[in-house]
């Protein structure tokens, strides 16, 4: 028998030992690249960009007259977006300035009944003095018999009378300087009642006009002219795209070696390969995206299957990547991690640089304040505010006894 060995099955053989080596080369070159490349960055396509999404409402209730911006328009912060009828606050204003008005003049009538009081002292103390000094002249006629015992009591009735008359004026002179005690007409507590009313009236004509808190991309209109609005009805959204992130969901296996200030490489859809952002992780989510959900798992019930969670991690993008290509919410990302630099905080200290502004400032309006000084001016007569001393103590003391 030929022990001749076959030409095909040396061939196949080979080509199977070359496989075989090939095969072993790749896996050992593969293992080679994970170990001291690609174990140092982990990846995921379930990423997606988020952004802050600005509530437009109304703080106060009127009627919109006037649509100044519409979805898909940029606008710019403290553009008008949005004018309700003014007529009511209006009308509120001029009802706060003509209180302020009345307020000045009563407490400006309190200092010039202070005045008729210490006045009307001064006459009750005269009369007083002058009964005494009848008194003490008739008791010393009553002996001799020119004056009779019953002239002696009704000159001691006056003194009576004119002493209570005395106290009286005197309590009523207390009871006004309590009131304007410390103050002067600008700073009595009246008046100033009636200056912050009418600051809030003008606050409130003010907030007819809604402006945009910060500059972006109108979304979600969903007001219309003549439309009755109440305070706190969403009337749009105002997206700014220039301060947009990306929300990347690792799986928990993933999150061993990553650490605040790790640098990402990310990948849009919408600019596919060709376009690469680059981006830094400045913090991880709480928990899982279970663990946040309207219904959480019940783990502890029925039969149980272990299922790998995946935790949010938010990766803050280069303004000028995201300048030259913008992106919009609500796109797919993929995000690969460079976990190779674990000298990083676990948890983030501090995730937004700068806050964001979501309301146009309410403050203090020079022109309202220049208008509430007119008003005093006007109304608190040839003596001012700064004209009143203050009033000190309040009348006290009595007259002698006869």
């Amino acid at each position: 028998m030929s022990t001749t060995p076959n030409p095909r099955n040396s061939a196949r053989k080979r080509g199977l030992l070359i496989l075989a080596a090939v095969v072993a080369a790749g896996l050992a070159g593969y293992g080679a690249w994970w170990l001291w490349y690609g174990r140092n960055f982990q990846s995921t396509d379930d990423a997606y960009v988020s952004g802050d999404v600005v509530q437009i409402t109304s703080q106060v209730p009127g009627t919109v007259i006037a649509l100044d911006a519409d979805d898909t328009q940029s606008v710019r912060r403290g553009q008008l977006l949005v004018e309700l009828d003014p007529a009511d606050a209006q009308v509120a204003m001029q009802a706060a300035e003509a209180e302020l008005a009345r307020a000045v003049r009563q407490v400006r009538s309190l200092y010039a009944q202070k005045d008729q009081l210490l006045a009307q002292i001064a006459e009750r103390e005269t009369s007083l003095k002058r009964a005494q000094d009848d008194y003490r002249r008739r008791q010393s006629l009553i002996a001799d018999g020119a004056v009779s015992g019953e002239e002696l009591a009704h000159a001691r009735d006056t003194i009576a009378q004119l002493k209570a008359a005395l106290e009286a004026a005197r309590e009523q002179l207390n009871q006004t300087a309590a009131q304007i005690e410390g103050t002067t007409i600008a700073t009595h507590p009246q008046v100033l009642a009636a200056a912050a009313r009418l600051l809030e009236a003008a606050l409130a004509l003010r907030r007819t006009r809604i402006l945009a808190p910060v500059a972006g991309v109108i979304a979600k209109r969903s007001v219309q002219v003549g439309q009755r609005v109440a305070p706190g009805t969403p009337l749009m959204a105002v997206v700014p795209l220039d301060d947009v992130w990306v929300d990347a969901n690792f799986k928990e296996v993933q999150l061993a070696r990553m650490r605040v200030g790790q640098p990402v490489r990310l990948k849009s859809d919408l600019y596919g390969g060709g376009v690469e952002f680059h981006g830094k992780l400045v913090g991880l989510s709480a928990g899982s995206g279970s663990a946040f959900a309207l219904l959480p798992a019940q783990n502890a019930t029925g039969n149980w299957i272990k299922i790998v969670q995946r935790v949010p991690v938010r990766v803050a993008l280069d303004p000028q990547e995201l300048k030259a290509h913008p992106l919009r919410v609500g796109l797919s990302m993929r995000a690969t991690v460079d976990v190779r630099d674990t000298s990083g905080p676990l948890v983030a200290s501090s995730v937004r640089s700068t806050p964001l502004p979501t309301q146009q400032s309410d403050g203090a309006d020079p022109e309202v304040e220049a208008r509430i000084a007119q008003i005093i001016a006007q109304n608190d007569g040839a003596h001012g505010g700064g004209n009143r001393g203050e009033v000190s103590g309040g009348a006290s003391g009595s007259a002698g006894a006869p």
